[in-house]
């Protein structure tokens, strides 16, 4: 099994940081893993996405066009990388910022209200954190506790503990179908 995906959004919404969690993780479980950050001309605020690809097999090239799957947290990389979505692929959009949906039909789309949920969690900077959760579960990629765990040993004290919330909180809603 591979799964290549786009992780895209504004600099500083913390694209690269879940985009490596993701990485690491699959690492930690013996999978193949490749991950390819890619910047626009400005660092914060400009837009960013990195590639996260797990394999169960060598992976060919790190380089790909259409993903399997998209993970999406403003409107300009929703715009962009939608489209490119392979048929029966994944999107999990952040819909607190996204108020729109890709109105493909040939797609398993999730409308996750992250900023919202991040919030309620603790804090606003951990809607990267409920979008990856969502992700997780929508795919099954990596095993939640794994990842739990990388974040976990990754932060500390209150920071770890508002993660793993804003983290478990998109898996939770990741996994109703």
């Amino acid at each position: 099994m591979q799964l290549e995906t786009f992780f895209a959004g504004f600099g500083g919404q913390g694209i690269m940081s879940i985009g490596q969690f993701l990485a690491k993780t699959g690492m930690e479980e013996g999978k193949q893993v490749v991950w390819l950050p890619s910047y626009g001309p400005e660092m914060r605020g400009g837009t960013a996405y990195c590639t996260v690809i797990i394999s169960d097999q060598l992976i060919g090239s790190p380089i790909i066009s259409n993903p399997q799957a998209l993970v999406v947290l403003n409107r300009p990389s929703m715009d962009k990388f939608a489209p490119r979505v392979k048929s029966g692929g994944t999107i999990i959009v952040n819909s607190s910022l996204i108020e729109v949906t890709s109105e493909r039909d040939d797609v398993d789309e999730l409308l996750v209200p992250a900023n919202d949920m991040a919030i309620e969690c603790g804090s606003p900077r951990s809607t990267n954190m409920v979008m990856l959760g969502a992700f997780v579960a929508r795919t099954g990629i990596v095993e939640i506790d794994n990842l739990k765990a990388f974040v976990e040993k990754k932060f500390s004290g209150k920071v770890a503990d508002i993660n793993v919330n804003a983290m478990m909180a998109g898996h939770r809603l990741g996994s109703k179908r």
